[in-house]
């Protein structure tokens, strides 16, 4: 594994010329082991496939069942952060710490350490529990499983000390050993620290439902946001330099990439995304739980057109400065603007049209159109003519992004909401928005035109696909004029602490996350019980959900969240349908662990949890500990 990672992976041409043992490597200098342990991060984008599909970030017609809230216990699906910890990065992070450490090289064991708690917690966020303590002991056979309560401190306890080992002062003297093989930060110790620093506060903001948050964890985590990542460019992403067929290794290539092919059309924007980011979040009536449909002046529905909800919470319908969100035009795709003509002109480019897809279909779910691709196309996926190296995150070349600093400020202003400091709280807001339009710019690849002119009409003909094929439909220039506008208009800017919500910290920080964070989301939305009504500290079975039936709050519900948000079994139009009958009417709270690993060698351990057996048929709707305000229930009282 070792091997492959460091040849298949980094992107390092050098052989290994280390070795006493000719036949297999018998030492290996720690620093060789960096490459190979970020670029196993892919692995994360690899289980988007399932978290886009929970979180509602993406629909799906090949991870049906995670969007559909269910999988089989029997499967590997959705397992990969599983693998990457445990064996990709596994050992040979724990050798490179160890190493580094005895060789008093404190910053690249700090950088070690950094990786282990940040992966560490994404393991339980996305599995809960999972063996810590006996993960990595000699000759075992068997691993007893950590609760999250205990891998959630292990984790803040790694950062702080890979905190403590960067602000060492290290002799070492480097060279290009470091620089030379870190994917992330190129050595740069200062950016480590403030993602170090940042760990600390995503591993806090998922408890911002416990009852003593305010007092046990409000306090570290305004203290270490204040030394986190604060600017795009110490941004967490590890990079792909691309290259499509031309690339030595296919892993060179983004995961998303035109090239790898792996989103196809079988990935593609939900239609709950679009509405959320384009302002049409649509109205219900609440006594049929149908769309309203717009009328014309004979009284006859116009196809396809719906009352929206009063109060949208990212922008409006109005074209115009200050009212438009120029993400759309960035992040979704949309079958407008593909000959790339006018993608300067605001006019233009405030009228594309976006459509979003159901949890397991392209189409629309009131059936009208079909979502394009997420390259912009309805077909041609991998079609180099036409996608060229693909667009924005989702192309060739593209780094991984695991962690930003729009994340960051939305993590703190949720935390200062909840502690009741509306004033920071706004500041923090404002800050987010701002930094997530800044970044969301910087991946901009923007299509060029190619034209042709007739002869004797002098009609202009514009060619599909564009000088350069595929690329982003809006300039950089527009992009940054209406973006400006955006952060200074009402639905940021003119905000204030009277008239900021809730609901616009969590889905502004939804709209910064997609489609790359869909881990954190998905924890936002279970922390929040996907806004279902319940009475007490928690829903369960008949209270919040039945066996074929889920509770549900209107959007017009001032404690709604997420606005627009309707799980699979609420009974609204382009909802209706129900869970596995495995789930006994739960939605999904957490991915099981890997089956190959626990399920095939590790049962007796995964059968032992608590409150829900993890061998039980609905192991994957035991809640996390950071879903309940108190420490989890006796088993069998979840």
């Amino acid at each position: 594994m070792l091997v492959s990672s460091l040849f298949a992976f980094s992107g390092c041409d050098k052989y290994l010329d280390v070795n006493t043992n000719q036949d297999a490597p018998d030492r290996i200098d720690a620093y060789l082991y960096l490459a190979g342990i970020q670029s196993a991060y892919a692995d994360y984008y690899y289980d988007l496939r399932a978290l886009c599909p929970l979180s509602q970030m993406m629909g799906t017609t090949s991870y049906s069942t995670f969007a559909n809230n269910y999988y089989s216990k029997a499967s590997d699906a959705g397992g990969q952060i599983w693998r990457m910890s445990y064996w990709e990065q596994g050992m040979n992070l724990e050798n490179m710490i160890n190493q580094a450490k005895d060789a008093e090289e404190w910053t690249l064991a700090g950088i070690g350490l950094a990786m282990k708690a940040f992966s560490w917690d994404m393991i339980t966020k996305y599995h809960g529990e999972a063996p810590m303590t006996q993960a990595y002991e000699a000759g075992r056979l068997a691993h007893d499983y950590d609760y999250q309560p205990e891998i959630m401190a292990q984790v803040r306890a790694w950062a702080e000390e890979a905190i403590s080992l960067l602000e060492m002062e290290d002799a070492t003297d480097y060279g290009s050993r470091i620089s030379a093989n870190d994917l992330v930060y190129k050595g740069n110790k200062e950016k480590w620290l403030k993602f170090a620093h940042s760990i600390i506060v995503t591993d806090l903001a998922a408890l911002t439902r416990k009852s003593d948050f305010k007092t046990a964890y409000y306090p570290a985590l305004v203290e270490h946001a204040a030394a986190a990542i604060d600017d795009n460019d110490s941004n967490f992403t590890v990079e792909r330099c691309g290259g499509g067929a031309d690339a030595q290794y296919s892993a060179y290539n983004n995961f998303w990439g035109v090239y790898r092919d792996n989103l196809s059309t079988a990935y593609f924007q939900s239609d709950f995304v679009v509405q959320m980011m384009t302002g049409q979040i649509r109205k219900y009536d609440e006594t049929t739980a149908d769309f309203i449909k717009k009328y014309d002046s004979a009284g006859d529905p116009i196809n396809g057109e719906y009352e929206l909800l009063d109060q949208q919470i990212i922008c409006d319908t109005v074209k115009a400065a200050g009212h438009y969100d120029p993400r759309m035009a960035a992040k979704l795709s949309t079958k407008s603007g593909r000959f790339y003509h006018a993608i300067n002109e605001a006019d233009s480019v405030m009228r594309y049209e976006y459509i979003g897809g159901s949890f397991i279909s392209r189409t629309s779910p009131d059936n009208s159109e079909t979502t394009p691709n997420l390259y912009g196309w309805t077909t041609n996926v991998g079609n180099v003519d036409i996608d060229g190296t693909g667009r924005w995150l989702f192309r060739d070349e593209a780094p991984y992004i695991l962690l930003t600093a729009a994340e960051i400020q939305f993590e703190l202003a949720e935390a200062h909401w909840v502690a009741g400091d509306k004033a920071a709280a706004l500041d923090a807001f404002k800050k987010g928005v701002a930094l997530d339009e800044e970044f969301t710019c910087s991946y901009l690849n923007p299509g060029s035109p190619v034209s042709s002119t007739d002869a004797t009409t002098g009609e202009v003909t514009y060619t599909a696909g564009g000088a350069q094929p595929g690329g982003s439909m809006i300039s950089k220039t527009l992009f940054n004029t209406l973006a400006e506008a955006y952060v200074a208009g009402p639905y940021v800017g003119q905000l204030t602490t009277s008239t900021l919500t809730l609901s616009h910290i969590m889905m502004q920080k939804y709209v910064a996350l997609w489609p790359w964070g869909g881990l954190e989301a998905w924890t936002d939305l279970r922390k929040y019980n996907y806004d279902i009504p319940y009475s007490g500290d928690y829903p369960t079975k008949g209270n919040g959900w039945d066996k074929a039936s889920m509770r549900h709050k209107w959007d017009t519900d001032p404690t709604k969240i997420y606005k627009g948000l309707y799980l699979a079994p609420m009974d609204v139009e382009g909802r209706r349908s129900a869970y596995n009958n495995d789930n006994d009417g739960s939605p999904c709270y957490r991915v099981r662990p890997r089956y190959n690993s626990e399920y095939m060698w590790n049962k007796a351990s995964l059968s032992a949890l608590s409150p829900i057996s993890g061998t039980a048929d609905n192991y994957h709707c035991s809640k996390p500990w950071f879903v309940y305000p108190g420490d989890y229930p006796a088993a069998g009282q979840e």
